[in-house]
């Protein structure tokens, strides 16, 4: 009862204990919040570009059918992933976003006291997919901001069901390369299945590997998820997909709520594979802007880490608060991680330059002195 009214139900205690996820502030909040206008948001790490014509033709041409369910396997879908990866079809499964098909693994294979094993700061579904289960958050910090692969293999016990990387870190940007997750993966045990996030894989250096032709052949308790929801601009439609043994994309099949990605979502993500070419065009744009950005902040004296996204992130500590706050009266939403740092997503040429000014005037006259 509270304030003489009655209780209605009484949630899990996992639930009441833990908390919500919380998305990037939306522009629109902070100018009703704040009372000012023509802010952008830079806090989602979203493509600052419409999806391709394609994918709008794509996605157009089915809303006439959408009082018919889509397919609830997605089979076009996986085919389509499949041959665009070099995989069976029966080594891909799809999601509402690859945030969804996390949760899946973690409803597959997570038991009441089942440890799961993540670097921290990281992606911050994990704790909640973990807590959700009843499973034991095991985490491991970051050094250098970057995922310490020693430090979770050292933290791996017989209770240990799954260990979640996000490769690039988020919201760090740091990448491991295919050869250290590789020789980190050889001192795995079988019971224990290694979760690659490769959410923001397409703005990754090529030289750091490729995780689906170097790793999955030879580790096959490791699954590979990424998104079309960055890279391809699809992240109001909601895509992701996973790749794994059969096995795997077997019980993770079981977890699927029934018909989760709909038919507007498949028809955009399968124009999306077909057209690969022209969303590697807007990634090269995207670094292109990502290596000027970041140039620009560190010739400024500020420690900036080697990021591999469409992101960067300014470890700030107690001055993070201060400067999100600033940089938001200036109408430029950013992700702030309290009293640890920022995370500021790259946009177009016109909006990043606005970025700069309002970073450059929220970190002071000496801005190296953070």
């Amino acid at each position: 009862m509270t304030n003489g009214t009655p209780q209605i139900g009484s949630p899990r205690a996992a639930v009441a204990a833990m908390p919500s996820y919380k998305p990037g502030k939306d522009a629109k909040q902070s100018e009703a919040e704040l009372g000012i206008t023509n802010a952008i948001k830079l806090a989602s790490n979203e493509n600052p570009m419409p999806p391709i014509a394609e994918v709008i033709d794509a996605v157009t041409s089915v809303l006439s059918g959408v009082n018919r369910y889509a397919d609830h396997r997605a089979m076009e879908l996986r085919s389509t992933i499949a041959g665009w990866v070099g995989l069976p079809v029966d080594h891909v499964t799809v999601g509402s976003g690859s945030s969804s098909i996390l949760h899946r693994l973690a409803s597959a294979y997570v038991d009441p006291g089942d440890e799961v094993v993540y670097p921290w700061r990281s992606f911050e579904v994990y704790p909640i997919y973990t807590t959700l289960l009843d499973g034991v958050p095991v985490t491991v910090p970051l050094i250098d901001e970057t995922a310490d692969l020693d430090g979770l293999l050292a933290a791996i016990t017989d209770r240990t069901k799954l260990v979640m990387i996000a490769n690039p870190n988020n919201p760090t940007g740091t990448a491991r390369s295919t050869a250290e997750i590789h020789a980190f993966c050889q001192n795995v045990p079988d019971h224990v299945i290694v979760v690659l996030d490769e959410a923001y894989f397409e703005f990754v250096d090529p030289d750091l590997g490729n995780s689906v032709t170097e790793l999955l052949p030879v580790h096959r308790n490791v699954v590979v998820t990424r998104t079309f929801s960055k890279a391809q601009g699809l992240a109001g439609l909601r895509v992701g997909y996973a790749m794994a043994t059969p096995e795997i994309i077997t019980a993770v099949d079981k977890t699927q709520i029934p018909f989760a990605v709909n038919m507007a979502a498949q028809a955009g993500a399968v124009a999306a594979v077909r057209h690969a070419d022209k969303i590697a065009d807007r990634v090269e744009e995207i670094v292109k802007e990502r290596g000027r950005v970041v140039d620009q902040v560190r010739s400024w004296g500020v420690e900036v880490p080697e990021t591999q996204a469409n992101f960067f992130y300014l470890p700030l500590g107690d001055r993070a608060n201060d400067v999100f706050a600033r940089m938001e009266r200036d109408g430029v939403v950013v992700r702030m991680f309290d009293r640890l740092g920022i995370r500021i997503t790259i946009s177009t040429e016109d909006e990043n330059d606005r970025m700069l000014r309002s970073l450059r005037s929220a970190l002071g006259d000496e801005p190296g002195e953070v």
